[in-house]
């Protein structure tokens, strides 16, 4: 799966949940259903460092065999795509200062 691709899901997940009724939403998408921007992206960077934690867990259960490969190898793939999301919206963040900051005053 590419980058592009699962930036497209995410925001097609985020639109659902904003399109939702009050009370409908999953556990995970509370501040999403404010419509804050900010607190969907607190939202997303919260959902990446678990995903990196526990990435890092089953990493180390594996290590000392309490864990097989397939949930070690998994673990690992949803750390990554969440570092990649991360890293994606902070070069767009720089991207735009830098635009704006090339504005004349």
């Amino acid at each position: 799966m590419r980058i592009g691709e699962y930036g497209a899901g995410a925001y097609a997940a985020a639109a659902r949940r904003l399109r939702e009724p009050e009370g409908t939403t999953q556990p995970g998408a509370t501040a999403a259903a404010g419509g804050s921007f900010g607190a969907l992206l607190q939202d997303q960077a919260a959902s990446a460092a678990d995903a990196l934690r526990q990435g890092e867990r089953t990493a180390i259960a594996g290590l000392l065999g309490r864990t097989g490969v397939q949930d070690v190898v998994e673990a690992v793939s949803a750390a990554e795509l969440g570092l990649q999301k991360v890293t994606a919206v902070r070069d767009r963040v720089i991207s735009a200062y830098q635009e704006i900051m090339r504005m004349p005053i």
